[in-house]
């Protein structure tokens, strides 16, 4: 992996890189998500942020980690599970039970000063998610900017091509298959969901699961790449990525 080559702070605002590598990549199993929270996401926060917006808060284990660095900070948690926003007010200034897809203009109102929004492994999950980032988008430039970090899952990666090669896409209950999942992201279309919605990509890291990939499997990837004219090194490389973390600003 080429990992100095392609420094996150040269990527175009208006196009998806070709490459997506920095030279602090992740090796490392996802955390269970009810208990622990993302490392390499924290890691993407703004030190200093004043009022903050978890999508998908769960438990505030996040909430809890982040206020550690930033205490004097403003936190609202939002989950859609009313036990997960219950158990997040431990942790969070206002913990909120609700669909962010169906907020009203009156929550929005109460939102729109935020200067940085949390959506760790949520985005894939919502109906449209472009209105919402356009929405906050929006909030943000109309009040001086301010960041967003996010961590998805790839749709690129080889375990969902094997799959689809062998006819096995089938629903589960947790991982990149989750069948709670509605929308699906490669690096490239995650970086167009982004630049679409007004934002412009800042940084971005991967995280990999621990077992390395079946080499026969990464082979056959590039193989497929070159027939079809796409670079098969880069193919081969996203197809090795579990989920992709990336902070934008409001462009």
């Amino acid at each position: 992996m080429r990992a100095a080559s392609c420094p996150s702070n040269t990527w175009p605002a208006t196009t998806a890189p070709t490459c997506f590598w920095t030279p602090h990549l992740t090796a490392q199993a996802p955390p269970p998500a009810y208990t622990i929270f993302n490392r390499e996401l924290l890691a993407l926060m703004p030190e200093k942020a004043r009022q903050v917006v978890e999508i998908g808060c769960m438990l505030g284990n996040f909430a809890q980690a982040y206020r550690q660095i930033n205490p004097e900070c403003h936190y609202t948690g939002i989950d859609i599970d009313a036990d997960y926003a219950h158990e997040a007010k431990k942790h969070c200034n206002v913990a909120i039970a609700a669909d962010v897809e169906r907020l009203d203009d009156g929550m929005w109102a109460q939102l729109e000063k935020a200067d940085c929004w949390v959506f760790g492994d949520t985005l894939e999950h919502l109906r449209d998610p472009w209105k919402v980032l356009r929405r906050i988008n929006e909030n943000m430039k109309s009040h001086g900017g301010g960041t967003l970090v996010a961590c998805v899952p790839n749709a690129q990666h080889w375990s969902i091509q094997m799959r689809l090669n062998n006819g096995a896409f089938r629903y589960e209950d947790a991982g990149l298959l989750d069948r709670t999942h509605l929308r699906w992201f490669t690096r490239t279309t995650l970086i167009e969901l982004f630049v679409s919605t007004g934002f412009k990509v800042i940084k971005g890291t991967a995280r990999f699961l621990p077992q390395p990939a079946p080499e026969k499997i990464i082979q056959a990837i590039g193989t497929l790449a070159e027939a079809s004219g796409a670079n098969a090194e880069q193919a081969q490389q996203d197809a090795k990525v579990f989920q992709f973390v990336l902070q934008v600003t409001a462009s």
